[in-house]
């Protein structure tokens, strides 16, 4: 296996994520509403599955913000990278990889944020459904996008 497919994937994945991000970032500019506390706590949650002693509160509520960010990146980036590995010979039409980056990403992290006892999806209201769908398919979109620009026809099967 050669490690440019991977490589390339997990770059795509970081674009996507930086426009999952931007795109959370503009629903909390246009709706006025506060920044998602699922990040922190799903980081919260993990560090104590894992025994791990984030320190004094002050301190532990600063590290699960930045935990929970760098999850967020590790998610997108490693779903990139992964699918990077699974398309690395086939030509996946554009509209069918945006969708399955988002999709996986958005499964993976609401299957996370599930087990963890997080939030429950199923009690989600419309609104709820859409303020998670939009930036995950923009994640698709640019991941899809990215994977498209940096693996042409002639980079196939390298």
């Amino acid at each position: 296996m050669r490690a440019a497919p991977v490589v390339d994937g997990a770059i795509a994945g970081a674009v996507g994520t930086a426009a999952l991000n931007v795109v959370s970032f503009l629903d909390m500019v246009v709706r006025a509403r506060p920044a998602s506390s699922t990040p922190d706590e799903t980081a919260g949650r993990m560090a104590h599955a894992a025994h791990l002693d984030l320190g004094p509160e002050e301190k532990a509520t600063n590290r699960r913000s930045g935990l929970g960010a760098v999850l967020g990146y590790g998610t997108g980036i490693a779903a990139g990278a992964v699918f990077g590995l699974l398309a690395a010979r086939r030509r996946i039409p554009l509209p069918v990889a945006a969708g399955v980056l988002g999709g996986g990403v958005m499964a993976t992290t609401d299957g996370s944020i599930a087990a963890l006892g997080v939030s429950d999806p199923r009690t989600w209201r419309p609104k709820d459904w859409l303020s998670d769908i939009v930036p995950h398919l923009a994640y698709g979109m640019a991941a899809a996008a990215t994977w498209r620009r940096l693996r042409p026809p002639s980079r196939r099967g390298r």
